[in-house]
């Protein structure tokens, strides 16, 4: 029988783990709920999980919409029942006869103590007090500092140092590029195609999007694969022998009218340039799918992307069988060409720029990308830098892999294939090739014209006159045809915005540009204080780590029941 004093010991423990309990929400962590959509991918709001039934794809898509901002059910017609997959664009049923659950927010630790004693950071994700609405906990990434101006231009940030002398530097005075770490380019960079999943949609008679077209099937050294899922070499080629890769992204009316009786008329589907396409923002509630039913329209071509993204990266696995030759990595954005040259014998990584005017660009590194055996490489063309990951360790360079404005922000035809793979001499397979792009900032504020979509939703767009073919609707052939993009892309076509960050405040975008409500769009400026920036008194903390995603009710993979199972691939440091 427990005595007095184990009781008093009991209660008063207790009692001291509630206070330190209490002490470290306060003053060093606490736990919040993400509610929407306008960090994604990076953290998910209201939303379902989906795998697509056609190519197998897994993706979410948001269910911010079907509660109220309290989180209140709404609406049976506010329910989602329709999303895109971002593979193979296939639009599926996600009601009815396939209903998916709607899960809640990621659930995050955010460090509280962070910001007592040092300042944030550029591209920090930071939680804070909305500026119009004190009570109110927001999350967005930190994008601007204390007196600076930060400009949005063709997708970018920029910033310009106005200290004007008080320990500023005269040679930031210009605007310069506000460049992502490495780690957090990882993190932010968002998946254009998974070459995995080709195999599965291969089957309806899909376009192959790798393609090897360079070589007569059968010649010395041509790529070669069974599956579509790996490429082979056998490095017999004098020359290079390359592989790319060509956006081939079908429509809902194509997979409306071709795919119920016979398989893609593959002459038929042209690539097109790759966008800002967000499959978490292609959700139709039952309201907006009833009018497509009724014939008032398909899904709004508006929602799947209107802005072309130069900035690319390409991933993949390569497992070479020799030690003799070259692989070559290619990315293009406005014509330009953009390659990092792997030599097998030596591990020498050698970066070149086409053009002229960059012929005095050739940073080199040795790297272990040396002999047979496999490598993880991506390489990336993000910010105006150049960077080479080779088994996820950032490659250092014998001089700055950065350039100078090389007049790329206007797409031509090669930006059709923008993205190679090449061996010259190499035996070699590829496998796990996957295309990335950077994230697309919207040059808007709250005065920035939209582009009405349907009577209750309306689209903000970067361009200042539309194209043509966009006003009709015919994105799809927009972004097919080159002769459409020089007056679309030229930079008085393109809009600019300018916000100045006066001292003590802060300026934040969502990862999710064209659904975040963020500095751009609050207050517009006025007094002393810019009212859409946030003021370091509002800042609570940085996020540190979803520690618990919503769960599973069954183990994956193997499709056991087990109720509230543990998410762990989203459990992670937050970049």
């Amino acid at each position: 029988m427990p005595t007095a004093a184990s009781i008093r010991e009991t209660i008063e423990s207790v009692a001291i783990a509630f206070v330190l309990a209490f002490l470290f929400r306060t003053f060093e962590a606490e736990a919040f709920v993400i509610p929407t959509g306008s960090m994604a991918p990076t953290l998910m709001g209201r939303h379902k999980d989906v795998k697509c039934e056609k190519c197998g794809y897994p993706y979410q898509v948001s269910a911010s919409e079907e509660v109220t901002r309290e989180g209140q059910p709404k609406e049976y017609d506010d329910q989602i029942a329709k999303c895109t997959c971002p593979m193979c664009r296939y639009t599926m049923e996600i009601d009815g006869r396939n209903p998916q659950p709607s899960y809640s927010g990621d659930r995050i630790i955010v460090n509280k103590f962070s910001y007592q004693f040092d300042d944030p950071k550029r591209w920090d994700v930071i939680v804070f007090y909305y500026p119009e609405g004190a009570h109110d906990n927001y999350i967005k990434r930190l994008a601007g500092l204390p007196n600076e101006t930060l400009r949005i231009h063709f997708g970018d940030v920029w910033i310009r140092d106005d200290r004007n002398g008080e320990g500023g530097n005269a040679a930031q005075e210009e605007f310069q590029i506000a460049r992502k770490p490495p780690e957090k380019l990882l993190a932010m960079l968002q998946m254009v195609f998974d070459n995995d999943y080709m195999p599965a949609i291969a089957k309806f008679g899909w376009p192959v999007r790798w393609y090897s077209g360079y070589a007569p099937s059968g010649a010395a050294g041509a790529w070669t694969s069974d599956d579509y899922a790996t490429y082979s070499t056998d490095g017999a080629a004098a020359g290079e022998i390359w592989l790319r890769y060509h956006h081939l992204v079908p429509s809902f009316l194509e997979w409306k009218t071709d795919i119920s009786s016979k398989p893609f008329v593959q002459e038929a589907i042209k690539p097109q340039l790759i966008t800002d396409f967000t499959a978490y923002d292609t959700g139709q509630t039952i309201a907006e799918v009833d009018d497509i039913r009724r014939g008032y329209s398909t899904p709004n071509p508006y929602l799947f992307g209107l802005h072309w993204v130069g900035d690319l990266a390409v991933s993949a696995t390569t497992e070479l069988e020799n030690k003799d030759g070259q692989v070559v990595l290619e990315l293009v954005k406005g014509g330009r060409i953009f390659q990092c040259r792997l030599d097998a014998a030596t591990g020498k990584a050698a970066l070149s720029i086409s053009g002229d005017d960059m012929q005095s660009f050739h940073p080199v590194a040795q790297t272990k990308f040396r002999g047979p055996g496999k490598y993880n490489l991506i390489f990336s063309n993000c910010d105006r830098e150049l960077l080479l990951w080779i088994n996820d360790n950032v490659v250092k360079f014998d001089s700055p892999t950065t350039y100078v404005d090389l007049n790329d922000t206007r797409p031509t035809d090669l930006d059709l294939s923008p993205v190679g793979f090449a061996s010259r001499g190499v035996k070699m397979k590829l496998s796990h090739l996957k295309v990335l792009r950077d994230i697309y900032y919207l040059a808007v504020n709250k005065e920035s014209p939209r582009l009405r979509v349907n009577k209750d939703k309306a689209e903000l767009i970067d361009y200042i006159s539309l194209p043509p073919m966009l006003g009709m609707r015919k994105v799809d052939q927009f972004f097919s045809d080159p002769t459409q993009w020089s007056a679309a892309y030229d930079q008085s076509n393109m809009r600019q915005v300018e916000f100045q960050i006066k001292d003590e405040q802060y300026f934040a975008l969502g990862d999710n540009s064209a659904k975040s409500q963020d500095s751009r769009l609050w207050t517009s400026q006025s007094g002393e204080k810019s009212p859409w920036a946030i003021d370091r008194d509002l800042l609570k903390g940085k996020a540190l780590f979803i520690y618990w995603p919503h769960s599973w009710h069954r183990i994956p993979y193997v499709n056991i029941p087990f109720p509230y199972f543990p998410n762990f691939s989203r459990m992670h440091f937050i970049q």
